[in-house]
């Protein structure tokens, strides 16, 4: 059975969560990614930055990027997988959480990241169409 680490992509990068969403910005353009995991000064793991949050929570909110926190912008428990955990887990928790990104976490080390994409490339295409169709609907 397909797990996690068979379809993420591996070596994420975090954002600190006292660096700026400017800096995160940046570093999306550079690494040509939509999200980041945030980190914090601790290492764990506190949240996804989209750039959607960038474009709502901040530029839509009138917030500077250059002096907000991207871990102002974290909101409760991280969702994320397991490595070892298969594609289905993944799917359940995608929907559930209406996520499109899932960090993976093998222990307590940020491995990579799963994206909706990643999860459709392993579906049977029936499913592919709910997972799609789960995470477009409010």
């Amino acid at each position: 059975m397909t797990k996690a680490r068979d379809i993420m992509t591996g070596g994420a990068e975090c954002v600190g969560a006292e660096e700026t969403v400017l800096d995160a910005a940046r570093k999306m353009k550079d690494l040509g990614v939509g999200a980041l995991p945030i980190c914090g000064t601790d290492n764990r793991l506190k949240g996804v930055l989209t750039d959607r949050d960038i474009v709502v929570k901040v530029l839509g909110a009138g917030k500077d990027p250059a002096t907000c926190r991207a871990g102002e912008l974290a909101q409760g428990e991280a969702v994320t997988i397991g490595a070892d955990d298969d594609v289905e887990e993944i799917l359940r928790t995608m929907t559930e959480h209406k996520v499109r990104r899932l960090p993976v976490i093998d222990g307590h080390d940020l491995v990579g990241m799963v994206a909706q994409a990643d999860v459709a490339r392993s579906l049977p295409d029936p499913k592919v169409g709910d997972l799609v169709q789960a995470l477009s609907t409010d």
